[in-house]
C-alpha cells in the first residue's frame, strides 16, 4: 500500500478515472451494437448519427484513440450503407 500523499492521492485519481471511462466505454458498446443490430433503415441511420456523436466526444476526450475512433466510424458506416442496399 501507498504510504506518501501523493501516491494516495494518485490511486483515488486513478480509481476515478478508471470509473468514469468504464462507463464512456460501455455507452460506446451499447450505441455500435445497437448500428449493428438494428433491422430497419431509420433506426440504423438514427443509431449512426448516435454513434457519432459519443465516439466523437470519447476520442476527443482521449478515452479511445482518434484513429481507433475514425475506423469505427467507417465500418459503422459500411454496415448502415449495406442495409441501404439490401433493403
Amino acid at each position: 500500500m501507498a504510504h506518501h500523499k501523493s501516491a494516495i492521492k494518485r490511486i483515488r485519481q486513478t480509481r476515478k478515472r478508471k470509473i468514469y471511462n468504464r462507463g464512456n466505454k460501455k455507452q460506446l458498446r451499447e450505441i455500435i451494437k445497437e448500428v449493428r443490430t438494428a433491422t430497419s433503415l431509420v433506426v440504423a441511420q438514427e443509431a449512426l448519427k448516435k454513434a457519432f456523436s459519443i465516439l466523437d466526444r470519447v476520442a476527443a476526450r482521449g478515452i479511445i484513440k482518434k484513429n481507433n475512433a475514425a475506423n469505427k466510424k467507417s465500418s459503422l458506416s459500411m454496415a448502415v450503407r449495406r442495409l441501404e442496399v439490401s433493403a
